[in-house]
């Protein structure tokens, strides 16, 4: 089981502490850092200092990590036009040496559209812009130098592009989709996924839709096992009861709560519970850690959790 890092700032975070919690991460051992895709806060709180674009985090993070896996859980697809983002993505590879993963979504939060002026279209719409956006960043990708890619969908054509520049990894970086939908979101990671995540669900919830992926892979003609299944919980890990509730109270959640919808508890718990979502069938668990500044947090993790479950 590989660990990864995941961040929420649209809570509130500085660069500063994104760079410091990635430096952080990579030092204690962690696969990859991962932020999440918003422009406006979720919940209590004010959000200050403000939202920070994940792919413009995510350049200068590459240029001051060495080792660690760079990406998004997820950009959604309204934010961006599929072009411009694979040259952003791949601008962000070469930048990271090749070390970087794209989660791409169909965008869910209106309040952030309406928020910044960005046009939020029905579900339905939502998908087929997504759907869209993948067969024109993966054909951009995928292109080889020196021919064009064109596109002509419903909502996004393409004509005659260069289909540059190329990312360093080829035929291009990672593509994350995930979600709980059980028809669509599974047919469109067995078309174009390298990896399908579950977010914040239950084992069992986990586990029945991993195999609706399984299937849509079987249905497509792609062999299940060439993707990888991965989850993500929110993390609150402590040495003892009042590390725990500490850590509980700091992310304004009940530690009963998070014990029965996230890792919570000593490193033997949270190891435990990780061990669930690996016989799931989860190859990959992002540890969702929302308060930034607790870098203890993310030490402790990385020496009495990671270890543990690289056997997983």
């Amino acid at each position: 089981m590989l660990l990864r890092i995941f961040t929420e700032p649209q809570q509130g975070a500085t660069y500063d502490q994104l760079v410091t919690v990635a430096q952080h991460a990579e030092a204690a051992g962690f696969d990859a850092f991962f932020r999440s895709d918003h422009y406006l806060v979720m919940g209590d709180g004010d959000g200050l200092p403000g939202p920070t674009d994940a792919w413009i985090t995510l350049a200068g993070i590459a240029r001051e990590t060495s080792r660690i896996r760079l990406g998004t859980l997820v950009t959604a697809a309204t934010f961006r036009l599929p072009g411009p983002l694979a040259i952003s993505v791949a601008e962000v590879d070469a930048m990271s040496g090749g070390r970087v993963e794209l989660g791409l979504g169909a965008g869910w939060f209106d309040a952030e559209h309406s928020a910044y002026g960005i046009p939020f279209p029905p579900l339905g719409e939502r998908f087929e812009r997504l759907e869209e956006q993948l067969a024109v960043v993966t054909g951009l990708w995928a292109t080889p130098a020196g021919e064009r890619f064109d596109f002509a969908g419903e909502h996004y054509q393409v004509a005659d592009s260069p289909a540059l520049p190329k990312p360093v990894q080829r035929p291009g970086p990672p593509v994350i989709v995930g979600g709980g939908g059980p028809k669509r979101t599974p047919r469109l990671a067995a078309r174009f996924a390298s990896e399908f995540n579950i977010p914040f669900s239950s084992v069992e919830d986990t586990a029945a839709q991993f195999e609706r992926v399984r299937q849509a892979c079987t249905s497509a003609g792609r062999d299940p096992g060439s993707l990888v299944y991965s989850a993500a919980q929110v993390v609150c890990c402590g040495r003892d009861d009042a590390d725990i509730s500490r850590r509980a109270a700091s992310i304004g959640r009940q530690v009963d709560e998070l014990r029965r919808n996230g890792l919570c508890g000593t490193p033997d718990e949270v190891v435990a519970k990780i061990a669930t979502y690996a016989e799931a069938g989860a190859s990959r668990l992002y540890l969702q850690v929302l308060d930034l500044d607790d870098l203890d947090h993310v030490a402790l993790l990385g020496s009495e959790v990671l270890p543990r479950c690289t056997s997983l």
